[in-house]
């Protein structure tokens, strides 16, 4: 038995030891499955280094930390003086015919709480000067989260305010994602400490060191702020330059992002919480929380009601999915999407055909001009077969890298969740659930301004792909479930 003989056997065994792994053990879904038995047979040794920093699952012990840090929002809430019940809240009528979309959240631990004041923002630079504005007022705490924390002019000015905040007395946290922030040096986070504020990295790497990281296929993708427990803000917008619009390529860059007053803050704030106790160890008891004014007594601001969903990796269901597919089968009148990255599993697939074949109208925004190639194949490929079943498609002249959907004329979900399996199954997101005629007609208009600035495409645009397009939009597609 030769050299070549032997590396072949034990690459069949390997093979076949992960795929056990795969179907026993992660009890992953078949076209997971499919994908990475491909990438293992054509690319065997590069494809084994690929799955062992890509394709594992987070162990059982991150899992298991991750949930031992988590905190009940609903046990929360409950202990909040003034805090609407959810029976009072059916009840009263709040939740608009919703009961079953509302419960659906609720079984997640997503509270409805009514009275709120939304903003939506739909360029970065006016989102930063009302952040700025919000965290220079601010008089007791500030929590921070963002996947890209920059090192740029943007990420110099905000930092420049949560030191000064930090001087000042005010309780500042910060929370980075090693992998979105990873061009940001240490030294810049240091800057926090330094002044009195606390700093976490979520999924550090091996030892500090940036080019090992075996979770970097696990991002904590939220953008999350909450200034005294009373204003949050969350959406697609990050701490960086581009996403103020000054991109070279990627313009003009529309984006979504809100400003919520009221006590739909608290779900915010306990989601980051829930990553800060994970990602810095810490074992403060919960109910000191609301002594610390983190919860405070809510107040009326608006006439919003909304609920905050989050889905992650630690958790076998992926909750904001199944709330969309819900919202998406709901539907009466129409379902409206934008989304950078259009690639849905067997499940929203069939939610979006079986709403376009009951008469909704079903319309997806993705944009013309794309920031990661590879994944646009993939989405492209999916176009074509909603184009096909009758739902319009729209290109964006630009970058649109919002993630929303609008459903109806009363409820629409803004966060930070893409259409995609990255975002359902292997991102921590966060996605803002609001039930208000009101601010389905602000954003409806926002939509139809958009149209203004898009192509709609039909089939024939896809069917004009030159062959080797087609091939390469096919492989992409096999392996759009990888990331």
């Amino acid at each position: 038995m030769n050299w070549f003989t032997i590396m072949m056997t034990c690459i069949a065994c390997v093979n076949f030891l992960l795929l056990i792994f795969m179907v026993f053990l992660e009890k992953r879904k078949p076209q997971n499955i499919i994908a990475w038995l491909t990438v293992l047979t054509f690319l065997p040794i590069f494809g084994f280094i690929l799955y062992v920093i890509f394709g594992s699952g987070l162990s059982v012990r991150t899992r298991r930390m991750i949930r031992k840090k988590a905190i009940s929002e609903r046990d929360i809430i409950r202990n909040i003086d003034g805090i609407q019940t959810l029976e009072q809240a059916k009840l009263d009528g709040i939740l608009m015919g919703d009961k079953e979309l509302v419960t659906l959240c609720y079984s997640f631990g997503s509270y409805p709480i009514p009275g709120n004041d939304i903003k939506i923002f739909t360029n970065g630079k006016d989102k930063i000067e009302a952040l700025k504005k919000d965290l220079l007022a601010a008089k007791y705490s500030i929590n921070i989260e963002y996947y890209i924390f920059a090192d740029d002019k943007v990420g110099k000015d905000i930092m420049k305010i949560l030191c000064q905040k930090a001087r000042e007395g005010v309780d500042v946290r910060l929370i980075y994602d090693s992998i979105g922030s990873r061009k940001a040096p240490r030294r810049f986070f240091n800057k926090l400490k330094k002044a009195g504020g606390r700093v976490g990295e979520f999924f550090p790497p091996f030892m500090h060191i940036r080019l090992i990281n075996l979770k970097l296929n696990y991002r904590n993708h939220r953008k999350i702020v909450v200034i005294d427990g009373r204003v949050g803000y969350t959406g697609g917008i990050n701490i960086r330059d581009d996403h103020m619009g000054d991109h070279k390529k990627l313009k003009p860059w529309r984006d979504t992002h809100i400003r919520i007053e009221g006590g739909g803050v608290y779900a915010l704030q306990n989601i980051f919480l829930d990553d800060w106790r994970y990602c810095t160890n810490e074992n403060v008891p919960p109910s000191l929380y609301l002594q610390n004014g983190f919860f405070p007594s809510p107040s009326i601001k608006g006439n919003a009601t909304v609920q905050v969903v989050s889905s992650g990796p630690d958790s076998n269901v992926q909750k904001i999915k199944e709330v969309f597919v819900k919202m998406i089968l709901d539907a009466h009148e129409r379902v409206y999407i934008q989304t950078p990255y259009f690639i849905p599993d067997d499940v929203f697939f069939s939610a979006l055909r079986i709403a376009v074949k009951s008469g909704v109208d079903v319309r997806i925004m993705v944009p013309a001009i794309p920031d990661k190639k590879t994944v646009y194949l993939a989405t492209l490929s999916y176009l074509k077969e909603m184009a096909e079943l009758g739902i319009k498609i729209y290109l964006y002249n630009g970058f649109l890298h919002s993630k929303t959907l609008l459903v109806d004329n009363n409820k629409v979900s803004i966060g930070t969740c893409n259409t995609d399996n990255r975002s359902f199954g292997l991102n921590f997101e966060d996605a803002v659930i609001i039930y208000s005629k009101q601010i389905n007609k602000q954003h409806e208009e926002i939509f139809n301004r958009d149209l203004k600035c898009s192509k709609e495409v039909g089939i024939s645009y896809f069917q004009k792909k030159r062959w080797i397009t087609k091939l390469l939009q096919a492989i992409m597609r096999l392996l759009s479930s990888l990331f």
